[in-house]
């Protein structure tokens, strides 16, 4: 597979397109909205420079020059071996666009969406080729993060997400595979019980938005950005993960117990507040702004990475 199909020109589009751009790959990139198309290319061409910049680039104006920008679908489909949809996170979106792309697209062509938490079954089951459908969610930026979701519908056939494993790995992602259909799949799962959490205890006057930002930026967040969970607590305990789980299971569990009662996440008054002291942090304005330093900041901590990762043989 070797020319790519991207539709939807927002930010995960974009960087579908630094992806796959930069690993030799032909793209098409589609938006019904030349808006959307004609910023895509500006802030493509700038995101390419900063990783350029950062040593994570060889050749910014050869991964540049292989995006290329439809004006129809119809011509972003035209010959594609694999489409990456990445539109808005409502299903009737989706499977109106599923349609489309199941009838237009070469009969082997694999169709992936990014949705964040929406399983594919929701949006393919009634297609005559859902068995070449599934889900590729990124995290954004998926430039500088590569984990790659891979969450098959029910009917999906074996040899798609075989396809998709290889064509992520090929492009220099992390994919993982899913056993099976789950809402949020598994980061977004786990993100949401952090930030859930997070919200409890904001709401609870327990502490301010700030201080949980720094627990976790200068606490379990660095050692999250080069270990998960598990090799986290297999290494905080003498005798490892059996070690730490007998030590600390029952304060977890008392946690747990604590949290039983589901977050109403709609909560005016709770969204009023962490609007307030997040604000108050950073005007609405600067937004964008502080986006594009985060970018920065994850690429900066990637190049670090790829000069660490022989360190320990990895």
């Amino acid at each position: 597979m070797d020319r790519i199909a991207l539709v939807g020109g927002g930010l995960i589009g974009q960087a579908w397109a630094i992806v796959f751009g930069r690993a030799g790959y032909e793209v098409r990139l589609f938006d019904a909205d030349p808006a959307v198309l004609e910023q895509a290319r500006r802030n493509i061409a700038a995101r390419l420079d900063d990783l350029a910049s950062l040593g994570l680039l060889e050749d910014g104006a050869d991964a540049l020059d292989r995006v290329r920008y439809a004006a129809t679908l119809g011509e972003a489909l035209a010959s594609a071996d694999y489409v990456q949809e990445s539109t808005p996170e409502r299903v009737e979106v989706k499977r109106a666009l599923f349609e489309e792309l199941d009838r237009f697209a070469a009969p082997d062509a694999i169709l992936a969406s990014s949705t964040s938490g929406i399983p594919a079954s929701s949006f393919t089951e009634g297609l005559a080729g859902r068995q070449r459908c599934l889900v590729a969610h990124p995290i954004n930026p998926p430039f500088v993060t590569p984990l790659v979701e891979i969450c098959p519908a029910p009917w999906t056939d074996s040899a798609v997400v075989d396809r998709t494993h290889a064509l992520m790995l090929a492009v220099g992602q992390a994919p993982i595979r899913l056993r099976r259909e789950i809402q949020g799949f598994v980061a977004n799962r786990m993100q949401g019980a952090l930030i859930g959490a997070a919200l409890r205890m904001v709401k609870d006057g327990v502490v301010d938005a700030e201080d949980i930002d720094v627990a976790i930026r200068h606490g379990i967040g660095l050692r999250w950005s080069f270990m998960g969970p598990f090799e986290t607590i297999d290494l905080n305990a003498p005798g490892g993960i059996a070690d730490y789980l007998r030590r600390y299971g029952q304060l977890y569990q008392a946690i747990e117990h604590e949290l039983a009662t589901p977050l109403d996440w709609s909560d005016e008054a709770l969204i009023a507040k962490v609007e307030g002291q997040r604000r108050a942090r950073l005007r609405a304005p600067r937004l964008g702004e502080r986006s594009v330093w985060r970018d920065r900041r994850l690429m900066a901590l990637a190049a670090h990475k790829r000069r660490a990762a022989d360190d320990f043989g990895e």
